[in-house]
């Protein structure tokens, strides 16, 4: 019968100690690259916030850009607009929201400028195309018509025009994303 000495037991715990800790950075080195794969693409990355210079944009008239992919429409309110989008009763909308939810200053709306029923984008950008029956935007796709604050007002649309996050950097220029 072999005795096991305490030396043996200690290059044994040792050795199992170094194989785990081996294992362990081997796992770790691969799974880094696999885990940074997953990250978006440095294209994607740029996309993710969009500025827009808003001091050239008239009352009345608006701009389309583009943020992720989707258009944006930035719309600068006229005073009748705003008094329009506020003055709204809550029970006449299918999808109640109030105009100061939508907005952070009342004459600048910024929405996401797709359909709401089946993702085209609504007329009413230019001052030339339809703006539907309540003087926002007009899907004529399916017939949605919007409010001047992007608010479905009559259509199959369910929900209103989506608010993106974005933030006033300064007088004229709007940050989204």
């Amino acid at each position: 019968m072999t005795t096991i000495k305490a030396d043996d037991v200690k290059r044994r715990d040792f050795l199992q100690l170094t194989a785990g800790g081996f294992g362990i950075v081997g796992v770790i080195a691969a799974a880094t690259p696999l885990v940074n794969s997953l990250n978006p693409a440095k294209d994607t990355l740029a996309l993710a916030t969009t500025e827009v210079d808003i001091s050239t944009i008239p009352p009345g008239e608006g701009r389309t850009v583009t943020w992720q992919g989707k258009p944006v429409f930035i719309k600068h309110r006229t005073p009748e607009e705003i008094k329009e989008a506020e003055d709204v009763n809550l029970a006449l909308l299918g999808d109640k929201e109030i105009d100061s939810d939508r907005v952070k200053r009342p004459e600048w709306l910024v929405a996401i400028g797709i359909c709401t029923h089946l993702g085209c984008v609504p007329t009413g950008q230019k001052m030339t195309e339809a703006r539907g029956d309540y003087g926002g935007w007009f899907c004529p796709c399916h017939g949605s018509h919007y409010d001047t604050s992007g608010r479905i007002r009559k259509g199959p649309a369910p929900k209103n025009l989506a608010v993106p996050p974005y933030e006033f950097i300064s007088d004229t220029v709007i940050k989204i994303g």
